[in-house]
């Protein structure tokens, strides 16, 4: 196989792209160079996918087995893209979001409602924009591969949640912990998510995709006390009742990464419906495999800032209290 990956030198693309390395395929990737090197043995395609003409520059006169874009702004850069590659490419995946869905009600699946979205937008909200650059895909591809994530941890994670948790757990002493130890959680590993995506375009798999585990894969319980394993830390989890952590204003998703509550507009996010996707063949890892791996990889890479405006973890002074 010979494939295109737009991006592919962070997280998720990177992650792709190693994958599709070890199969033995022949992988370009298009990316602007400035935001660190791809995995060896893959083709740099190097321009700026936000103008037409350095992607069509870029791209040459290639062809390819398959494309996957990771686009998570502006929709219609991924409709540019999308039309560049047209006559091009025989199949496309597109990394979208299961936050497309109006509504992350408990045991909805890829039928549930979506928001709107506008393939030929300019960047609004994370939501819409997935919704558009899905569209954007649809309207060059109408058999693109749509692999709607959920929460994603792994190596190389610069949304920084598993990494913020080993960070302060290594740290030690009284670690805030949210909610109920047993609460079940649901995500993807990112090598499972690569692994997943190629096989399902080998595969010619076609239309949209939950990738995410079976819900309560593992509990907040079983992550925090695997990074506590991992780091070989003597960190002490206190456990804060929701109602206190709403009562103090923590904020779900970045000050308590890998937490929101289990009332309210998310309480289903970690309980959708992943059928369709574990039917034809993801597996996900144990979670103790995906925190030793990250917590070797931020060993030698260091602690990632997070991506602006989502950089993780409760501030010093809000810890103290809840500690309180």
């Amino acid at each position: 196989m010979r494939l295109l990956v737009l991006g592919g030198t962070r997280f998720v693309g990177r992650a792709v792209v190693e994958e599709a390395l070890a199969r033995g395929w022949q992988v370009d990737a298009v990316h602007r160079g400035v935001t660190g090197a791809l995995p060896e043995g893959a083709h740099d395609l190097i321009g700026d996918r936000t103008d037409r003409e350095q992607l069509a520059r870029a791209l040459g006169d290639g062809t390819w087995d398959a494309v996957l874009d990771t686009w998570a702004t502006a929709p219609r850069v991924a409709r540019t893209a999308a039309e560049v590659l047209q006559g091009r490419v025989t199949r496309a995946a597109y990394v979208s979001s299961r936050s497309v869905y109006v509504s992350m009600q408990a045991g909805r699946g890829e039928d549930a409602q979506v928001v709107d979205g506008d393939p030929d937008a300019d960047a609004t909200d994370y939501a819409a924009d997935k919704r558009g650059g899905e569209l954007a895909w649809l309207h060059a591809f109408p058999d693109v591969l749509l692999l709607r994530a959920g929460l994603i941890l792994g190596p190389h994670e610069d949304v920084a949640r598993l990494p913020w948790w080993l960070d302060r757990i290594a740290r030690g002493g009284r670690v805030v912990a949210p909610g109920r130890p047993e609460r079940g959680l649901q995500y993807v590993d990112v090598r499972d998510l690569a692994r997943f995506s190629l096989d399902a375009l080998e595969q010619g798999l076609t239309g949209p995709y939950n990738i995410t585990s079976a819900p309560a894969h593992a509990t907040t319980l079983e992550l925090l006390e695997a990074c506590v394993e991992v780091t070989g830390s003597d960190a002490e989890l206190v456990w804060v009742d929701e109602a206190d952590l709403a009562a103090a204003g923590v904020q779900p998703w970045t000050q308590l990464p890998c937490w929101v509550p289990e009332t309210g507009e998310d309480a289903g996010v970690f309980e959708g419906d992943t059928s369709r996707a574990l039917a034809a063949g993801l597996v996900v890892r144990p979670v103790e495999e995906t925190v030793a791996d990250t917590w070797a990889w931020v060993q030698e890479a260091g602690v990632p800032k997070g991506r602006p405006g989502m950089e993780p973890g409760l501030p010093v002074e809000l810890e103290r209290a809840l500690l309180q």
